[in-house]
């Protein structure tokens, strides 16, 4: 009686399958599946993957274009002064973002109001009572394009990314 059979007539009476000396014989052939597996997953992990890059470089553009309107803000609400000077801040908010190609700051304004108010009033001639002093408000805005590297469905081939930021003008 060769081993096989007696571990097989001892552990295993009722086990008609064909004892082999090869495990890979006793086991079922499975050479193979897992270079199959990976073959079948790997595009649909890579897809992840570059969808995942794509949207990390998305978001790190959207921050840039905001920090670039805080940025232009910061520089005009200094003075009554710098809050009139649009080649300024459009210059302070353009070299806040480096990295962004294509980034205009179409958005440049100076709204004002009376302390006490809540509604607007004209720069140049307030009418601001007595008692309350003029507010100026400095608004940026930025904005840029963005194309993701793939085409993905349900997403448009550009994205308009936009930052505001509006700032109270200090008083001199």
């Amino acid at each position: 009686m060769t081993p096989c059979s007696q571990i097989r007539q001892r552990w295993w009476p009722g086990l008609k399958r064909r004892c082999s000396g090869s495990r890979s014989a006793r086991l079922g052939d499975s050479r193979g599946a897992s270079i199959a597996e990976l073959a079948l997953l790997l595009p649909i992990l890579l897809l992840m993957l570059i969808g995942l890059i794509d949207f990390g470089r998305a978001y790190y553009l959207s921050t840039e274009v905001s920090a670039a309107a805080s940025a232009g803000g910061l520089y005009g609400c200094q003075t009554t002064t710098t809050a009139q000077d649009t080649t300024g801040i459009k210059a302070a908010a353009t070299a806040a973002a480096p990295n962004v190609s294509g980034m205009t700051v179409p958005t440049v304004s100076v709204a004002c109001q009376c302390s006490g108010s809540s509604g607007s009033v004209s720069c140049s001639s307030p009418g601001c009572s007595s008692s309350s002093h003029v507010i100026e408000w400095l608004t940026v805005g930025t904005s840029a394009t963005y194309k993701p590297l793939f085409p993905y469905p349900g997403i448009p081939s550009s994205i308009t990314l936009a930052g505001q930021a509006t700032l109270r003008v200090g008083q001199p």
